[in-house]
């Protein structure tokens, strides 16, 4: 199945360039049917985004089906914007490829890079500098947070699970866990390369400097939900430190973390300072990365395995994005802070990835306000984020809603606190794309 879904990828990414050219200039406007006052397609995406979070292990299904979905509606009943039936489509594709191409070639590369940190035994040394009371399951906390503003988000939870389950004797507890997530997804939200979405609005245009504003709330929610996580955690199972002396850093393999990035980040500054007329004509963000990962090959192998593991939960998330990019945005709430906070509790239950679309394609927003919420929100439950659902077949028990809650309020006290702090030390600042 997901060599066939691949095969329909690759030749839909082909095809798009082409869609532009297919697409009639003056094509009737899209007719949008509506229940309620709400667009189908809306309520189409909401029940692909309920199978999501109701189905955790069909979620690749639920979301390929869902995409079948809104397109044989939107073939059958109301068109696109780009026009009607394949024509349409193709059209709406021409402008969407360059999007889906970077993503798919970013989190892929991503995978590769995270691979190379891993084991590159920095984060087997990292513990060796804790102090070995709760400050040092705080520490750990800082660590996570920091790590997963060049890594990506899912990569930095897994790492600081793996460094918990050393450091505490295998017994971590719930609330820990809990703050683990949520110092990953912190990290990651004010760095555009520490979690999808944040990199998602990089490829739109958003710069770094948008996005860092929210440095400001992530600190200040770093200490409401870290402290109370660690004291819980040293009162489970004490740290416990056996750090193997003569472990030492493989430098190749930092160079190369760092080479992918470099290439990533000055694609993109050039592309968007300098070249911005051609940034939707390739896929040049994503093709950087993987130059940088095909010219580092002689330093040391890279990890290709990664990719067929990481293959279907990269298309997973391409379906979404691409579902969002078909919604009838203009039928959105008003851009706002109160919108943008609103989006931080909904991605505790629904991905934040679609969200985030969502949102790029309507505009009006503050892109720090905005990466905050999307990127941090999705905390407050263990399968609000991707982050979570990975930590969780790790830790099986922090599958439970209830537990994860009764134990990990203080993410959501967290969330809420530094968010209004934000507003009122930074104020609502949009700006559109």
């Amino acid at each position: 199945m997901i060599s066939l879904l691949f095969r329909i990828v690759l030749a839909l990414l082909i095809a798009a360039p082409l869609g532009a050219a297919m697409a009639s200039e003056t094509a009737a406007p899209m007719q949008l049917i509506e229940v309620a006052g709400i667009p189908v397609e809306f309520i189409l995406f909401a029940l692909v985004l309920l199978g999501v979070a109701l189905f955790h292990n069909q979620t690749f299904a639920v979301a390929t089906t869902g995409l079948a979905v809104v397109i044989l509606y939107k073939l059958i009943f109301t068109g696109f914007k780009t026009g009607a039936g394949l024509a349409g489509l193709i059209g709406h594709l021409g402008h969407e490829w360059v999007t889906l191409a970077n993503l798919f070639c970013l989190l892929l590369g991503f995978a590769i890079l995270a691979r190379h940190f891993e084991k590159s035994h920095v984060p087997v040394i990292l513990p060796k500098f804790l102090p070995d009371d709760w400050k040092g399951a705080f520490l750990l906390l800082v660590m996570i947070f920091f790590i997963s503003s060049f890594l990506d988000n899912i990569a930095a939870a897994l790492i600081g699970g793996a460094m918990a389950h050393q450091l505490f004797k295998a017994k971590v507890h719930i609330g820990y866990l809990a703050g683990i997530v949520a110092a990953s997804n912190a990290g990651g939200a004010w760095s555009v390369v520490g979690d999808t979405t944040t990199t998602m609005m990089w490829i739109a245009g958003v710069t770094p400097g948008q996005v860092f504003e929210c440095i400001i709330a992530a600190l200040i929610a770093l200490f409401i939900f870290g402290i109370p996580a660690a004291k819980l955690q040293q009162a489970y199972s004490p740290i416990l430190k056996n750090v193997n002396e003569r472990t030492q850093v493989n430098w190749n393999r930092i160079f190369v973390v760092i080479l992918i990035l470099v290439f990533a980040m000055v694609t993109n500054i050039l592309i968007n300072s300098s070249f911005k007329d051609i940034s939707n004509s390739l896929p040049f963000i994503g093709m950087a990365v993987w130059a940088a990962i095909l010219l580092s090959t002689p330093l040391c192998r890279h990890d290709w395995e990664v990719i067929p593991e990481n293959l279907k939960g990269t298309l997973f998330l391409l379906s979404l994005v691409t579902i969002a990019s078909l919604m009838p945005v203009e039928k959105l709430p008003v851009a706002s802070w109160q919108t943008a906070m609103g989006l931080g509790y909904l991605s505790a239950v629904f991905d934040n990835i679609p969200l985030t679309a969502l949102a790029l394609k309507q505009g009006g927003y503050d892109w720090g306000f905005l990466a905050y919420a999307v990127g941090f929100g999705g905390s407050m439950i263990w399968f609000g984020s991707s982050a979570g659902v990975a930590l969780s077949n790790m830790y099986p028990e922090a599958r439970s809603v209830g537990l994860w809650l009764r134990h990990g309020w203080f993410v959501a006290v967290a969330y809420t606190v530094s968010f209004l702090v934000m507003v009122v030390l930074l104020g609502w600042h949009p700006d559109g794309l």
